[in-house]
């Protein structure tokens, strides 16, 4: 690893963490460097996502169904 973080939590979602933690046998940093990396990549697909739909929109892309139905 390259750095460290420090982040601050509160109890009920260090109670979350734990559990998820116990349940999957992955301790903290492996959950929280998990759960970091989905959230960043969600973000990133909604940013892209806003930029790219006025073109979508202007070849007739409305939903996600008519794009699944292009692709299909």
């Amino acid at each position: 690893m390259k750095s460290t973080i420090t982040v601050r939590v509160d109890e009920d979602l260090e109670r979350m963490l734990d559990t998820v933690c116990g349940r999957s046998g992955r301790n903290r940093s492996e959950v929280i460097r998990e759960a970091l990396r989905r959230q960043l990549n969600v973000l990133i697909f909604e940013e892209l996502r806003r930029r790219v739909m006025p073109f979508a929109e202007a070849r007739g892309y409305l939903t996600d169904e008519d794009i699944f139905r292009e692709v299909s």
